[in-house]
């Protein structure tokens, strides 16, 4: 298994939490009834999965380990939502039975596993006939932004290389349809989707999310652990998002490749 880059800091829940079915999973909405089962594979913080719950019958989430399970779970507590399961899984090996959901979904997850290709079989297996299989990940290589600051270049290159490290595959956006395709689907709609940060707001939110993180997650640690920087290295970049932040002229794009695949 590969190892998650990012980790669980405070700096990371702050960006994956504000996800849900309309910015991180639109190109499924049309799929999901109500009578819909559905796993969600990573779930993460759960917002999108909280969301889902909302719109389908029967929502089951999944993490690597029970801590970080536990993030969906609570939240699902509070919101007093009563038709999700949680299960502790590695989507190479799933537990289910075959045939078990209408819908399987993995957002921002294929780009952190060890073998993309044998999490889509796993998905494909649980999934019944004729149904779908969606995966939603970010192309970090395809990112751009404005102003071109040579720290957000050095970012960049640092977490591709420890997230490569980890056994991840940073550019997942652009490769999954070969990956569905390599897992034995025939039917498959590849689309694409973005994330923009232009407005005030936004950057102060993104940018200051990543000025935290570059600092203060796992990535950092992994980062000086590994030699790969050093800390004057990171509190630079740290200071370049805020930088980038604070410019009236910034903006930033975050392409992801989408999958609809039929099982």
């Amino acid at each position: 298994m590969a190892t998650y880059t990012h980790g669980h800091h405070e700096s990371v829940l702050r960006s994956h939490s504000v996800r849900d079915i309309a910015n991180s999973a639109a190109y499924l909405r049309p799929h999901l009834r109500a009578d819909t089962r559905l796993l969600d594979v990573g779930a993460g913080p759960g917002s999108i999965t909280v969301d889902f719950a909302g719109v389908v019958a029967q929502v089951t989430a999944t993490e690597i380990d029970d801590t970080a399970l536990s993030l969906s779970r609570d939240l699902a507590a509070g919101l007093g939502l009563t038709n999700l399961a949680f299960s502790v899984e590695d989507v190479h090996a799933l537990s289910f039975a075959d045939d078990s959901f209408d819908v399987v979904h993995a957002h921002q997850v294929l780009q952190h596993v060890g073998d993309p290709v044998q999490a889509l079989r796993e998905m494909r297996r649980v999934a019944v006939p004729g149904g779908v299989v969606a995966a939603r990940d970010a192309d970090y290589a395809a990112f751009h932004w404005f102003p071109m600051l040579p720290e957000l270049d050095a970012w960049l290159d640092l977490y591709s290389r420890a997230a490569r490290a980890n056994g991840g595959e940073p550019d997942a956006g652009r490769r999954l349809l070969s990956w569905a395709r390599a897992a034995g689907f025939a039917d498959v709609t590849a689309t694409a989707s973005t994330w923009c940060y232009a407005t005030p707001e936004d950057r102060a939110w993104w940018g200051g999310m990543w000025a935290d993180r570059i600092l203060e997650s796992a990535l950092a640690r992994q980062l000086l652990d590994g030699g790969m920087a050093s800390s004057s290295d990171l509190r630079a970049i740290s200071e370049a998002w805020r930088l980038w932040a604070d410019d009236g002229d910034g903006w930033f794009l975050v392409p992801h490749g989408e999958i609809i695949a039929r099982a």
